[in-house]
């Protein structure tokens, strides 16, 4: 399991507190939409080259997280 506290960001000063990738203003919601129409990690690393599989990894794990919290 990746952590996902050192890759995911939430700041209200940063689109209203939604969790969006450290560095980036790229939302995790972005991504996990993505996952479940069916993209590869590799078609979402083409369309935001900043992010990195692990940064994927964490939004699962940040995902996860939440349901189980």
């Amino acid at each position: 399991m990746i952590g996902y506290a050192d890759r995911i960001n939430i700041d209200p000063k940063i689109l209203s507190g939604k969790p969006v990738f450290k560095g980036t203003r790229i939302p995790i919601s972005i991504v996990l939409k993505m996952l479940r129409d069916g993209a590869t990690f590799q078609k979402i690393i083409d369309e935001y080259p900043r992010l990195t599989e692990d940064d994927i990894k964490a939004a699962l794990d940040y995902s996860v997280f939440i349901v189980d919290f």
